[in-house]
């Protein structure tokens, strides 16, 4: 498996509570939730992600 290189948001919350991204293999983009780093891995595909990153910017006051 490849080695992800997970970057957490500014936007987290200080207890650490945030979704993590990386970008860094091509055509993947990879989450996982902060408070488990050895926990679950999603992957989906950057397109997907685009729009669901675009949806919502959209939906914010």
């Amino acid at each position: 498996m490849s080695e992800f290189r997970f970057k957490k948001s500014s936007y987290s919350e200080p207890n650490g509570e945030c979704v993590e991204v990386a970008r860094n293999i091509p055509r993947t983009v990879a989450l996982r939730d902060s408070k488990r780093p050895g926990g679950p891995v999603v992957t989906v595909a950057p397109d997907a992600w685009g729009a669901f990153t675009a949806d919502l910017c959209q939906r914010q006051p």
